[in-house]
């Protein structure tokens, strides 16, 4: 555990240190795309804070080739090698879309072949686990398409979700802290040596998102772009690949008994199967959502809109960083969940946990449906946001102050009935003052 944290640490630290420099290059170099309709910042930012992301990955690797306990995984897999060929195939082709705007079939198309450099070096699903049949061998075609289909899958969930400031890093670190709990519990609750790779992958991970996140953080001074979003798609589905192709469930030796007992013994063996896709379940939701929305219109599926999940809790009302917040809630709660099960499937406690989260998680989803005025004697001490507006009073003796009482009695009324509105600078809601100006040049107007 000492070798992964210390991995973790040293990749985290040079990604965080080199992305101040970074961003320098990319101002320098005009990689800072003009505002498109579906953004929400309102200031250009510059992009390439996969650069970064990717000389962390770089720096995790070569000191987990250098460390005692972890040296074995480059010396009996070839993973590490698959995972960084193809790594800096998607990075490329990222930071060149960064800067030039690549056209979509393009960029999937070197999501394909950075998913075939990996599966000709070794990193492929070789078997499934099947409930009550056991492991069942993939032909090499079998396991080349459904190799490629996850990462396809799995870049394109990630790049979907980056439309926030922290929102694809920290929801990509909180899936990589799951995968990593899990495959660890593989390879040193176990044994299995074959898990050591995956769980070196998520370590990596996690130092890159947490490396890069205070930079990313809103308001963000660089955004990772498509050089850091598929880059850290590429890695979390190698992750899941590694351990669901190389592990062989019949180490564990859980296909003894009965059908039955075979079958719930084999639950934790299930999931890497099934906890990538709980891990991107957002992401991939939101995914599916888009293409069919865009198609529905007819519109290409990889046309950009305002649609997501994260521009529609905007909408409701919440502020940038509490529609991040909740964000991560959910992929917490589903990760972690998940997780939670594959370790005491028959506790009804876990079940129960879950269900009462996902209850807190819609009420916050609809809070700024209800903001309730707090009472006189508490306006001190609640935010502005529930304070009610005093009215405006005029002098006194004036032919207007019946008229003004009047207007301020109606500004009171819309007040209270007044709806959110979308994110205007910085993402401040409507609920707060700053919404009043949805363009930068008149927030920073003088009278």
């Amino acid at each position: 555990m000492r070798d992964y944290l210390l991995t973790l640490c040293v990749t985290a630290a040079v990604t965080y240190l080199l992305t101040g420099p970074v961003r320098k290059f990319a101002i320098a170099t005009g990689a800072m795309p003009e505002i498109r309709a579906r953004d929400v910042h309102r200031e250009p930012t510059p992009r390439l804070g996969g650069i970064a992301m990717f000389f962390g990955l770089c720096a995790g690797l070569l000191v987990a080739d250098h460390l005692q306990n972890l040296n074995s995984v480059f010396a009996q897999s070839n993973e590490p090698r698959a995972l960084l060929s193809g790594a800096a195939l998607i990075w490329l082709i990222g930071v060149l879309d960064d800067k030039f705007e690549l056209d979509a079939l393009i960029k999937l198309g070197a999501q394909m072949i950075s998913a075939g450099v990996m599966v000709a070096q070794g990193l492929t699903i070789l078997w499934l686990p099947i409930p009550g049949v056991g492991t069942v061998a993939l032909t090499p075609w079998q396991g080349t398409l459904l190799t490629v289909a996850l990462v396809v899958l799995t870049i394109n969930a990630v790049n979907f979700v980056d439309g926030l400031d922290g929102l694809a890093a920290g929801m990509v670190c909180i899936a990589a802290a799951a995968f990593f709990l899990y495959a660890y519990r593989l390879w040193y609750g176990y044994t299995i040596e074959a898990a050591a790779p995956a769980t070196l992958f998520a370590a990596i991970l996690m130092g890159m998102c947490l490396g890069f996140l205070p930079h990313n953080m809103h308001p963000a001074r660089i955004f990772m772009g498509d050089s850091g979003s598929m880059l850290i798609g590429l890695i979390l589905a190698a992750s899941a690949i590694s351990i669901t192709g190389q592990v062989d469930p019949d180490a564990l030796k859980i296909f003894e008994g009965s059908t039955r007992q075979a079958t719930h013994a084999a639950l934790p063996v299930f999931i890497p199967l099934v906890l990538p896709l709980t891990i991107i379940a957002i992401p991939m939701a939101d995914l599916v959502l888009a293409i069919v929305r865009r198609t529905w219109k007819g519109q290409s599926p990889f046309a950009a809109d305002r649609g997501h999940l994260h521009h529609r809790l905007l909408e409701i009302g919440h502020s940038h960083s509490r529609a991040v917040l909740i964000m991560y809630f959910w992929s917490a709660l589903i990760a972690f969940g998940t997780l939670a099960y594959s370790v005491h499937s028959t506790s009804m406690w876990i079940v129960l946990g879950v269900v009462a989260l996902s209850a807190i998680g819609l009420v916050l989803l609809l809070l700024p449906r209800f903001t309730p005025r707090a009472p006189r004697w508490a306006q001190s001490v609640v935010p502005p946001r529930y304070r009610r507006r005093r009215p405006a009073v005029a002098p006194a003796g004036t032919a207007g102050s019946a008229e003004g009482a009047e207007a301020a009695g109606e500004g009171d009324a819309a007040e209270e009935e007044r709806e959110p509105v979308p994110a205007g600078v910085n993402g401040a809601t409507a609920i707060g003052h700053r919404s009043r100006f949805t363009d930068r040049s008149k927030a920073g107007a003088r009278g």
